[in-house]
């Protein structure tokens, strides 16, 4: 019933649920199957987990080492990322399931604790605690590429208002993303250096979207197909925010 009152514009709550899930995508998986036993649309279903793959709200603090302007910019890119998700599985895949939830049950949650904000917090503290180390790495590494590479090199590879910059940044994000905490201080190494807001945009976007572990949550639900379009559709916003970002 909400669902037929809300139609098309319920991808807009489902993103900001997404983007407040402190969960990793192993964990909302479970999460979406259930909203879809409980006859969540599919293209919320897509806005949701696209929104949680992209940000959460440890990043979000991450993030704002970045400076004011670079958080606004992750957080629009990345709610919007997530409605064209929505959008997407609503204009292509209205009449069809897209996603596969065949096995997967909720399981027990680690928190018994019988307030749901204090278990919410004990989630968000767990993923601090598992992302902690590899924001320390992204220190050390950050430390390295400003001791041993030149500044001009990172103008030239990641600054103006170039598409090559842009493409450039959402390539490199395929591979060098590890945990996003760990990308906070490479980033803003990176931008001291010269890379441009796009271009941070489009590294923001496909880092997490292409984590491995993400994309080995994502390949059980969606089937060879849909994962491939699921790829296209990251890079291609990516690449287009990048762009529009620099125009701005």
């Amino acid at each position: 019933m909400q669902g037929k009152r809300l139609g098309l514009l319920g991808i807009l709550p489902a993103c900001l649920l997404g983007i407040a899930s402190p969960l990793c995508m192993y964990g909302t998986i479970p999460i979406a199957a259930s909203f879809r036993r409980q006859g969540m649309r599919e293209d919320w279903l897509a806005a949701f987990m696209m929104a949680s793959i992209l940000l959460n709200p440890q990043l979000i603090i991450y993030s704002a080492a970045l400076g004011t302007t670079a958080l606004f910019v992750r957080i629009v890119t990345c709610f919007l990322c997530g409605c064209m998700a929505g959008l997407a599985v609503f204009l292509f895949f209205r009449r069809k399931e897209f996603f596969n939830f065949e096995g997967f049950e909720v399981r027990a949650s680690h928190d018994t604790h019988p307030n749901l904000l204090i278990r919410y917090l004990l989630n968000f503290l767990r993923n601090v605690r598992a992302t902690g180390l590899y924001f320390l790495i992204g220190i050390l590494l950050s430390a390295l590429f400003q001791r041993y590479v030149p500044q001009d090199i990172m103008v030239r590879i990641f600054g103006g208002n170039e598409a090559w910059g842009v493409l450039m940044a959402a390539t490199i994000g395929v591979p060098l993303y590890a945990c996003g905490g760990g990308t906070i201080p490479l980033l803003q190494s990176w931008l001291a250096g010269g890379m441009s807001m796009g271009s941070a945009a489009a590294f923001m976007i496909t880092g997490p979207a292409t984590k491995i572990t993400n994309l080995g949550a994502l390949k059980i639900v969606m089937g060879w197909r849909r994962f491939v379009l699921y790829l296209a559709l990251v890079l291609v916003f990516s690449f287009t925010c990048g762009l529009m970002i620099n125009m701005i």
